[in-house]
C-alpha cells in the first residue's frame, strides 16, 4: 500500500482525559473540546471514545461540527459551540440539540428570536479581545440574559500555557466580576487553565489539546504515530540531486528511499532539509524539499530496506516535530491530511 497510515490510540487520548480530570476537585465536571474534526483525529471516533471514558460535557466550534459529535454521543450529553448562534444556524442548533454560546448581544436577540427557550450559555471577554461580550456590554444585558437561564458562562484565557504570566491572574480577576453571584455555572480553564489549578477551574473546566498529547500538558500519552510508506530505494552517488530545483546535492554515496506522504498530507514544505523520519530508533533525515506526494529520506545508516519511516512517534511527538519550523503541535495535529488511513486502537 503506497497509503500512509495514522495510528490513533484511543486508550491514551482516554488515559489523558483522566489524568486532567484527576487535576480538579469532585465537584468540578471535566468536559472535552472537540472541535476541528477531534482536532483532525476523526470527531466522531474521538467523542465517543471520551464519553466512555467519563466526559460528560463536549464543546466545538461551529454548529455544523456538534452534528457529527451528536451522532457519535447520543442524545443526551450537552454540546456546547463556541461560535455561538450565527445566521442560519438555528434549524442545525434546534435538530442537533447543540447550545450555542452566545458572543454579542446581536446573537443573543438571534437567539431568542428564532430559538426561544432553547438552552444557551454567554461567552465572555475578559481581555483576550477575541470572542465574548465586553464587560460593559454584559452589564447592559445581564439581567434580560440571566432571566432566560443561561446553561454556562465562560471565557477564555489567553496566556494559559504561561504560568506565571500576569494575564492569567487579570483575566480571573475580571471573570470573577463579570459572574460572581449570578448562580450559573462557570467555565475558564481549557487545558492551560486546568494546569493553572485550583482557583481557574470554577464549575466546568474544558480541556483539548491536551487530550491529544500535546503540550502544555507534558505528562500527556502520545496519542498518534504517523507511518509513511517506503515506495521505492535507490542508490545516489556523490555529487548527485535530489527533488526539485536541485535543492540537495549528496555529499557522499547515499541511499535514500522515496516515501508517500508530502505537503498535500499536511506536511509542511517548510519541513524541507529539515524533517527527521526514523526507522525504529535510527535517525533518518529529509533530503531536498517536501513535494505534494513524495519525501526522500536517506536510510544510509538503516542496516535493511524499511517498509515504513514514522515522522510522528515514540522519539517525534508533535510538539517536537513543530518546534523544527517554529510553530505549535496544534497546526501539526490539524494539518494531518485526509488521504492518511486513520487506524484507531
Amino acid at each position: 500500500m503506497a497509503q500512509a497510515q495514522l495510528h490513533i490510540d484511543l486508550k491514551a487520548l482516554q488515559a489523558n482525559w483522566r489524568a486532567l480530570d484527576a487535576r480538579s476537585g469532585a465537584q468540578v465536571q471535566t468536559a472535552a473540546t472537540v472541535k476541528a474534526n477531534g482536532y483532525g483525529l476523526g470527531a466522531g471516533h474521538v467523542a465517543h471514545a471520551l464519553a466512555h471514558a467519563g466526559a460528560r460535557r463536549f464543546f466545538v466550534a461551529l454548529a455544523e461540527e456538534g452534528v457529527a459529535v451528536r451522532a457519535a454521543i447520543g442524545p443526551e450529553l450537552p454540546i456546547h459551540v463556541y461560535g455561538g448562534h450565527m445566521e442560519g444556524d438555528a434549524r442545525l442548533i434546534s435538530e442537533a440539540n447543540l447550545i450555542p454560546m452566545l458572543n454579542s448581544t446581536e446573537q443573543l436577540t438571534r437567539h431568542f428570536e428564532a430559538l426561544n427557550g432553547h438552552p444557551f450559555g454567554i461567552q465572555l471577554d475578559t481581555g483576550m479581545n477575541r470572542l465574548g461580550m465586553e464587560p460593559a456590554e454584559w452589564a447592559a444585558v445581564a439581567d434580560i440574559a440571566l432571566a432566560q437561564g443561561p446553561k454556562l458562562l465562560m471565557s477564555h484565557l489567553a496566556c494559559a500555557d504561561e504560568p506565571e504570566h500576569g494575564m492569567n491572574a487579570d483575566q480571573l480577576a475580571v471573570f470573577h466580576q463579570m459572574t460572581d453571584g449570578t448562580g450559573v455555572p462557570r467555565s475558564l480553564a481549557a487545558t492551560g487553565g486546568v494546569l493553572l489549578g485550583e482557583a481557574y477551574h470554577f464549575d466546568i473546566t474544558r480541556p483539548g489539546i491536551g487530550l491529544y498529547g500535546g503540550d502544555p500538558f507534558s505528562q500527556a500519552q502520545p496519542v498518534v504515530r504517523l507511518s509513511l510508506p517506503v515506495i521505492q530505494t535507490r542508490d545516489v552517488m556523490a555529487g548527485e540531486t535530489i527533488g526539485y530545483g536541485n535543492s540537495f546535492t549528496a555529499t557522499h554515496d547515499m541511499r535514500l528511499a522515496t516515501v508517500s506522504a508530502g505537503y498535500a498530507d499536511g506536511i509542511h514544505r517548510a519541513l524541507s532539509h529539515k524533517a527527521t523520519l526514523w526507522a525504529d530508533d535510527i535517525v533518518c533525515p529529509l533530503v531536498g524539499r517536501v513535494s505534494m506526494d513524495l519525501l526522500t529520506i536517506d536510510i544510509s545508516a538503516v542496516p535493511e530496506e524499511p517498509e515504513a519511516l514514522d515522522l510522528i512517534g515514540p522519539h517525534q511527538g508533535i510538539d517536537a516535530l513543530a518546534s523544527v519550523i517554529d510553530t505549535i503541535g496544534y497546526e501539526i495535529l490539524i494539518s494531518l491530511g485526509h488521504r492518511y488511513a486513520r487506524r484507531y486502537l
